[in-house]
């Protein structure tokens, strides 16, 4: 299991940071893991199945 910081998520999505936070205030984006005070991350797996969500949805 691998924990990816901001910038990574936002290299693999193309996301800027606002709309990171933007999705997930509306629950549409995973919500990051607490890892320190100033700290977050996301669940690799969980940032790779909501990319493979957005394919599916573009090829339905």
């Amino acid at each position: 299991m691998k924990v990816l910081r901001l910038k990574e998520v936002m290299r693999l999505t193309g996301l800027a940071r606002s709309t990171v936070y933007d999705y997930i205030a509306k629950k549409q984006f995973p919500k990051p893991i607490i890892l320190g005070q100033r700290a977050v991350g996301w669940l690799e797996h969980e940032i790779q199945d909501w990319i493979n969500e957005r394919i599916a949805a573009r090829d339905a």
